[in-house]
């Protein structure tokens, strides 16, 4: 069975990426490990811009622990490229988001996949509970299907 493409209206937040040269492969689109940096992208771009991710003095960071990305429509430079995200699952530490990529204006993804965050303390790098300021944040993103 096909997989069906997720629109821009499945996604709360959107963060606009410009493709570079050197994302196209031989085969002349956007490698697939490129994907994967947009997801960290979009994801970490939406935590800091917003204060409740502070890269260099905060007590927790997160931790992928599990990706996944469907191709579903090339991309290849120049595109210009919207990652959208969501936040499917949040636990006590862990949070699940979604993530869309949308080619140019297109309103249906060229790929979707999650990504996992499980927030760990700083220095000891046991889990610890999402802060109260970032739980906040995410669910103001957080889809109700």
């Amino acid at each position: 069975m096909p997989l069906e493409a997720k629109q821009r209206s499945d996604f709360q937040h959107f963060h606009a990426i410009t493709t570079r040269w050197m994302d196209n492969d031989a085969y002349g689109h956007v490698n697939n490990v490129v994907y994967y940096s947009w997801f960290d992208t979009v994801v970490n771009q939406f935590l800091i811009v917003n204060g409740v991710l502070d890269i260099e003095h905060g007590k927790v960071i997160g931790l992928v622990i599990e990706t996944q990305c469907n191709y579903l429509a090339s991309v290849a430079f120049p595109d210009q490229v919207t990652a959208g995200v969501s936040v499917s699952k949040l636990g006590n530490s862990s949070v699940r988001y979604e993530v869309g990529i949308f080619r140019n204006d297109e309103h249906s993804a060229s790929a979707q996949g999650h990504f996992v965050h499980v927030y760990v303390d700083k220095v000891t790098r046991r889990p610890a509970p999402i802060p109260a300021d970032m739980r906040a944040l995410l669910t103001t993103i957080q889809s109700t299907s």
